[in-house]
């Protein structure tokens, strides 16, 4: 990661406070140890908020284990930035269901559940801390978001899917208090699978996937037969091969009622992408030249589709 900016503030940088926050998805890809530790090492001098930390795609990744997370987390929670962990979306082992178990019964950080037996257990177990729900959750409507809170959900991530429109009316109809959150850089996940297609990609089973997920900093591109670019596979995800960049939209964003902004990190220049995020909420960049500025920073092609209704896939000019 580049561009190691410290965190500005309104005493330093003479703006207005940023109305919205700026968070750091978990990694999603199936980096080399060392790489990893000098990624959060990087990130804990970025401008960033909120930091998710943990494996939160595939059970079979033990590059880090839960004990190494909490380390990094404890780096971060010492600069300022608030630390959740992640849980797997996936649940198909009893070894797993144990590190759901054991995310939840540490007490230091706040957790996103990211399926339903998660947000289960931290109803059960920590009652009155609150927790994220996390975008696998799906939440589409008033209702799901209510009981959610009911079971202690203090801020909620929105599905990829779901338009700024929607978005805007759900968020309106919210219960008192609890946040939303929007991913608006990084390829966009879209869907999770008992196989993985990485290892099928290398003619390889899943339970002897030789781990080829290890050292694709960004994935592995599918294209149709013409060359276009189609799907990204990282193991048991597929996601979008464009990468959506909502920088251009942040004013909208902060008009629907958003109150965190997601930044999903990449291969290359996560720290430049967090950068220019904050330099747009801090008034110091205007939106629309920002979104010009995005163009060395992006590892695929750009969409914004779902966020104006459209196909994901889709890039909508300002004012489309």
């Amino acid at each position: 990661m580049d561009d190691r900016l410290p965190r500005a503030s309104a005493a330093t940088s003479g703006t207005t406070p940023p109305t919205m926050k700026i968070s750091l998805g978990p990694l999603r890809y199936y980096w080399p140890r060392q790489a990893v530790l000098d990624f959060y090492a990087e990130v804990a001098e970025a401008p960033v908020d909120i930091v998710y930390l943990g494996e939160a795609v595939c059970a079979r990744r033990h590059e880090l284990r839960l004990a190494d997370w909490l380390e990094i987390a404890d780096l971060l929670a010492a600069r300022g930035i608030e630390v959740v962990l992640s849980t797997l979306p996936l649940i198909e082992a009893e070894a797993d269901l144990r590190l759901t178990r054991r995310i939840v019964e540490q007490a230091r950080f706040r957790v996103e559940a990211n399926d339903m037996g998660a947000v289960r257990l931290l109803a059960e177990r920590r009652p009155q801390e609150g927790f994220v729900a996390g975008s696998t959750l799906n939440v589409f409507g008033p209702q799901a978001l209510a009981l959610l809170a009911g079971d202690g959900a203090m801020r909620w991530v929105s599905p990829p899917e779901l338009a700024g429109a929607t978005l805007a009316a759900l968020r309106a109809a919210a219960p008192a208090g609890i946040e939303t959150e929007v991913q608006a850089w990084g390829r966009l996940p879209l869907a999770y699978s008992a196989r993985c297609f990485t290892a099928r990609h290398y003619g390889l089973q899943k339970d002897q996937c030789e781990y080829r997920c290890l050292g694709l900093a960004d994935g592995l591109p599918l294209r149709t037969r013409e060359g276009v670019p189609f799907l990204n596979l990282n193991g048991i995800e597929t996601q979008s091969a464009a990468v959506c960049t909502l920088v251009a939209e942040l004013p909208l964003l902060a008009a629907a009622g958003v109150d965190i902004v997601r930044v999903s990190p990449q291969g290359e220049g996560t720290g430049a992408v967090l950068a220019l995020f904050r330099a747009v909420l801090e008034r110091r960049v205007a939106a629309a030249d920002a979104a010009a500025q995005t163009q060395a920073l992006l590892p695929g092609p750009p969409c914004n589709g779902f966020w104006h209704g459209r196909p994901g896939a889709e890039l909508v000019a300002a004012g489309g």
